[in-house]
């Protein structure tokens, strides 16, 4: 339960990790405390979006790495921190810069938390481009600075290519069934219990006071800030309804899972394919709107797609959009496991007799059909919480839950709408990391 929590605020829109932040830090905080405008809001809203990459990243290493080498280390009169220092960091040093880099990427491209929680002396080059093109229609300066967060991001995939070929380093590596063990002493259980604690309440607290301003009024708790969202007075009315932005944002998300399931499915197989240096090209280059902001992707779909057929008011550049921001998550999913399918029992159905394609049919997507279920909730999940992209291409009457929330808190008088709106979107995501979670607890381990 508490891994399935961590995963929540990686795939909250960054919009309602800001504004979680902001009912925790911001105006009218539970703590008495405004750090609304500083670096020290926007670096603890980045610790708690990011904890699940390291936590999956070093932790699900570090969980398969064979004990043995450390038991042979304190038999040989190394003491606890000796044996962390000489035998466990140098093994997890790999998977540690892997995740440093990915988090690095993700605070590099950060957008919708600097915007609600930053102020002028905080921006982002994310965030300039953003004013650069929407507030002073400086397409020119927008593209410039573009270009420049492109090559920094094309830096940091390298960098990060370079860390994930160390993490493969052949070491003995178990199941983590076969090795886990319950704490035996008090200082391990004081340990585990305050790790954890910590844990709960970095990932618990700003979802716990998010929900809590989102019933909070003038009266006392009630759900009239809900009951707001399904009956808005006309005067709090911002360009679409908060029932209309749901609306739109399940409408758009099917869609994009089909289109990231399939091209995704499709850029799998061509890498596991293909040998070589040209296969470890064609990865990074799918790499590259992970890395890519969705500021950019919003910007260059507004800038590009009007020739020879104008798509910019087109329904379908939205879906699209979000599709192309998922497309690294269904490849990623999916390529391990295609990976670890052994070729002789594709080599076997063509004894029996079946073409290539009835194999791949009957033999790699059955193996596959797990990953490939969390693919698609992952770009569930991504869909519905993309606010970058959408803000450059949503046009006013098609706006997601995320620009709705974004317009609500800047106008005066609808911030408890804002936070109510913010709790839906995190139950509807917080509903697919269980199931992303559910699906990866019953994947079979033989392929």
């Amino acid at each position: 339960l508490l891994r399935s929590l961590t995963l929540v605020p990686f795939v909250l829109p960054t919009i309602v990790v800001g504004v979680a932040f902001l009912a925790v830090l911001g105006p009218g905080s539970p703590l008495g405390v405004n750090l609304r405008g500083t670096i020290w809001a926007i670096l603890i809203a980045h610790v708690f979006y990011n904890l699940a990459i390291v936590i999956r990243g070093v932790g699900a290493f570090w969980e398969q790495v064979d004990p043995r080498l450390e038991d042979a280390a304190r038999v040989l009169g190394a003491g606890t921190f000796r044996v962390f220092r000489m035998v466990t960091l140098p093994l997890l040093r790999p998977a540690i810069l892997s995740s440093a880099a990915l988090v690095f990427l993700f605070s590099f491209t950060s957008f919708g938390v600097i915007l609600v929680l930053g102020d002028l002396r905080h921006t982002t080059l994310e965030v300039e481009i953003w004013r650069q093109a929407t507030a002073f229609l400086r397409l020119d300066l927008a593209a410039a600075l573009a270009v420049l967060q492109l090559i920094g991001v094309t830096v940091l995939l390298v960098l990060y290519g370079r860390a994930r070929k160390q993490r493969s380093a052949e070491l003995s590596l178990r199941p983590s069934q076969e090795i886990a063990r319950t704490p035996r002493t008090t200082r391990e259980w004081a340990v585990v219990t305050s790790t954890l604690g910590l844990l709960a309440i970095i990932v618990v607290a700003p979802l716990a006071v998010l929900v809590w301003r989102s019933l909070s009024t003038p009266d006392g708790l009630s759900l009239s800030n809900y009951m707001n969202l399904i009956n808005p007075p006309r005067d709090s009315a911002v360009f679409v309804s908060p029932t209309d932005a749901i609306a739109n944002t399940l409408q758009f998300a099917i869609p994009a899972v089909l289109i990231a399931g399939g091209i995704g499915l499709l850029a799998a197989t061509v890498i596991v394919s293909a040998r070589g240096r040209s296969g470890r090209v064609f990865d990074t280059v799918l790499m590259l709107p992970l890395g890519t902001s969705a500021v950019t992707i919003g910007f260059g779909f507004l800038v590009a797609l009007d020739q020879p057929v104008d798509l910019r008011a087109s329904l379908l550049l939205i879906p699209v959009a979000h599709a192309l921001v998922a497309i690294p998550f269904v490849v990623r999913s999916t390529v391990p496991v295609m990976e670890s399918i052994q070729h002789r029992l594709r080599e076997a159905a063509a004894v029996l007799g079946a073409s290539p394609r009835r194999a791949w049919r009957e033999v790699d997507l059955p193996l596959i059909a797990r990953a490939l279920a969390v693919a698609a909730l992952f770009a569930f999940a991504i869909s519905v919480g993309e606010f970058g992209a959408t803000s450059f291409i949503a046009r006013p009457a098609t706006a997601t839950i995320p620009v709705a929330i974004f317009r609500l808190i800047g106008r005066p008088g609808t911030f408890g709408e804002a936070m109510a709106m913010s709790v839906i979107l995190m139950a509807i995501v917080a509903v697919a990391a269980l199931g992303i979670e559910a699906v990866r607890g019953t994947r079979s381990g033989g392929v």
